[in-house]
């Protein structure tokens, strides 16, 4: 089942990724409901199955590392200029560095969500909706990782870049999976990451709720039924019986 949730995440992020160089009028501005309501779903599963999993493993540890996870995701901000939550900055001097920039956090970022995936959890129901939560997440953010490589002229590289970003994810998963199984000091160091990763993504589901939508950051009617849709989800996901 893992290397099946696996494929689906990278087929469901390429396809993302793809969208752009097919529909040319599927530019970022229009996809702030998609945000809102993966934004909202990352959120609920976090806090429904992320985080009272992490704290049942590691006691009240897992708090420090929520509030280290959150603080490192901003410094990851820092570098991908807020792409994983919506947001595109293509600098007028100096392009090619703050494209690499993007990608090089991106990365980064996207190897982190994949270790959460690769960990065996006491409730069934928390590795299908961590997925789905991540494959909603993935969605838009690889759309606009293609939107900036069309921004910024480099046509040429979106596919094998979006090849790339979509598989690091279910790759860092399987190897985190397959790792922890066989040694015992890895599913030690990935029971620490996991509440790190879930304090990522309390900032990242956050800043979506606020900078996703009007300029004016309103709650228009359609931001506030994908959040409800987003949390509703995330509610149906803890009916699933163990």
């Amino acid at each position: 089942m893992t290397y099946l949730f696996n494929l689906l995440l990278f087929v469901i992020t390429l396809i993302g990724g793809l969208l752009p160089l097919r529909n040319k009028d599927f530019l970022p501005e229009k996809i702030n409901t998609i945000l809102a309501f993966s934004g909202s779903f990352l959120l609920a599963v976090t806090l429904l199955h992320l985080i009272p999993e992490t704290f049942t493993d590691i006691g009240s540890k897992a708090g420090l590392y929520l509030l280290i996870g959150f603080f490192i995701q901003l410094v990851i901000q820092r570098y991908t200029h807020g792409v994983e939550h919506g947001h595109i900055h293509v600098h007028h001097h100096g392009e090619k560095m703050a494209l690499s920039s993007v990608i090089i956090g991106l990365s980064l970022h996207a190897a982190m969500e994949g270790i959460p995936l690769g960990f065996n959890y006491h409730s069934n129901s928390t590795e299908p909706a961590l997925y789905l939560a991540i494959a909603t997440h993935k969605f838009p953010e690889a759309i606009l990782v293609a939107s900036l490589l069309i921004a910024t002229g480099n046509r040429t590289k979106i596919i094998p870049t979006i090849v790339f970003f979509s598989a690091i994810t279910p790759v860092t998963a399987i190897l985190a999976h397959n790792l922890g199984i066989y040694f015992l000091f890895v599913s030690t160091i990935i029971s620490v990451i996991i509440p790190i990763v879930a304090g990522a993504f309390l900032h990242i589901a956050t800043t979506i709720f606020f900078e996703s939508g009007t300029k004016h950051h309103m709650l228009t009617n359609k931001k506030i039924l994908a959040i409800l849709l987003g949390v509703g989800l995330g509610l149906l996901t803890t009916l699933i019986h163990d």
